[in-house]
Parts: C-alpha cells; structure tokens; sequence
C-alpha cells in the first residue's frame, strides 16, 4: 500500500510539473518559433537550405540574450493554432498580424507596421482596385488579406470574378507569372520581396486594402513567456539591435516599417 501510494504521489508530482510548465515555454533552454516557410521577407528558406528571415533574426537575438535555443519549426499556417495549443511550438512569430486576433491569443506590443497591397503583372490594364472588376484574384488562406476581402472590402471582393486561396504565396505569384491570375493581394513586405527576386515584372497598386500591426502570438494566458520575451524586444529596440537587423532586409522596406520603440 505504501508503495502504491508512493507512486501515485510521484505520478501526481509529474502531472503538476508538467501543467506548470505548459504555462511557460516547452523547456527551460529551448524557444520553438512556429513559422511559414514561405514568407519571405520574414521567414523562408535561404539557397543554402536553411531558414532565414527578419522575424527569425530577431527570434534568435532574444534567444541570444535569454541564454535560450532556438528551434525553428516550420508550420502548416492552417494548423498554427492546433501547434500552438498542444504546445508543438512556444509561439507564432512570421508576419503574424495582431488586428482582430486580440482576444485569440496573447500578444506581445506590435514591432511592425504593414500594410495589404495588390500586386499585378506590368502592362497588365490594372491600375486601381476598382479594375479588378471581374478579374480572378488569389489569396493566401487564413491571411490578412483575405480577413481584409472578407470585412472591409467585401465590396470590392464581391466584384471579382473568382477569388481563389492558396497554401503560399509562390504558388500563388507563379500563376500570377502564366496569367493564371490577374492579380494577388499580400502583404507588402512579401510583395517587395518576391518583386526583388526579379522572376517578373510586376506592379504594386497605389491603393491599399488595409493597413495593420504585427506582434508575436502566445497561447493565450501565457503572458509570463510573452512578457519576457517583450522585455528582450524592448531592449533590443533602445540598444539599436532591432535597427541594425532591419537594415538587413532594406530592399524590402523593412526599417520603414519598424513601430517598436517609437
């Protein structure tokens, strides 16, 4: 009886640990980032194989300076919540907009300004969102793109004469390129980027679809992660290492759209 009751006290002790730790990170020394792998410039996979990306950079830095390890963790953007509630990664750190998620998770304070813009092949006609009139137009799913076409602008979605949603956004920008599609709404960051690469000659419309913030997603309630991890951004903001990384991703108007610390 004695042992019997010994193993049910240690059974409840790893139970308990194992709820507390559920309410920080998945270990003491480890920091998993969930992100898309093809969203550049934020995160993506490099030439050589490797995972790169201005949020990453700034992920590692607050690594860095917590004595953690990163672990990039590439994820199906669909499944991001379902990742993040079993506790598959420690947060959502990709170009995650905050602007109507604020009750769904628990955010750090927004680092990024950006907007949603459409982009369309040069000569194509389309020089105003109301062009897109009985045009096919792409998406990516469960982007902010899409959230805009389906609240603010569900006017103007209304017009098209098909909007079709994508997993990513190459695929999207390559029917884009064979004419597939006439137009695909984005992030600009990504549209800047996937324009620098130069594997075609595209336009960003003047007009915008909306304009919002990004930040770094938690689980909601876990604010003990989120606050340390904002107090490591706030440094790296004062200390100018936010700044310095940026500049990194210049040609994608990154430091343009730097909120933090300002």
């Amino acid at each position: 009886m004695k042992k019997m009751k010994l193993c049910m006290a240690v059974l409840t002790a790893v139970m308990t640990a194992g709820l507390l730790a559920g309410c920080g990170k998945k270990s003491d020394d480890t920091f998993t980032v969930g992100f898309d792998a093809e969203f550049p410039p934020y995160g993506y996979m490099a030439d050589d194989g490797t995972y790169t990306g201005f949020d990453l950079d700034l992920a590692q830095e607050v690594c860095d300076r917590n004595g953690w390890t990163l672990v990039k963790q590439p994820i199906d953007w669909d499944a991001k919540d379902a990742e993040l509630n079993s506790g598959t990664i420690d947060c959502i750190w990709n170009g995650f907009t905050i602007n109507g998620r604020e009750d769904q998770y628990t955010f750090t304070k927004p680092y990024v300004d950006n907007s949603q813009v459409v982009i369309v092949n040069s000569g194509s006609g389309i020089s105003a969102l109301s062009d897109l009139a009985d045009k096919t137009v792409g998406v990516q799913k469960d982007s902010s793109a899409l959230a805009a076409l389906e609240s603010d602008q569900a006017d103007l979605a209304a017009t098209f004469k098909e909007l079709t949603q994508y997993g990513d956004y190459n695929t999207a920008f390559l029917d884009l390129k064979q004419g597939v599609l006439d137009a695909v709404c984005i992030d600009i960051g990504v549209a800047n980027y996937l324009i620098g690469q130069g594997e075609g000659d595209y336009v960003i419309l003047d007009e915008q679809l909306a304009t919002e913030q990004y930040g770094v997603g938690f689980k909601l309630g876990n604010t003990e992660l989120c606050d340390k991890v904002q107090k490591t951004l706030d440094e790296m903001a004062a200390d100018g290492t936010v700044a310095k990384i940026a500049e990194n991703y210049s040609d994608f108007g990154i430091p343009e759209s730097i909120c933090i610390g300002k």
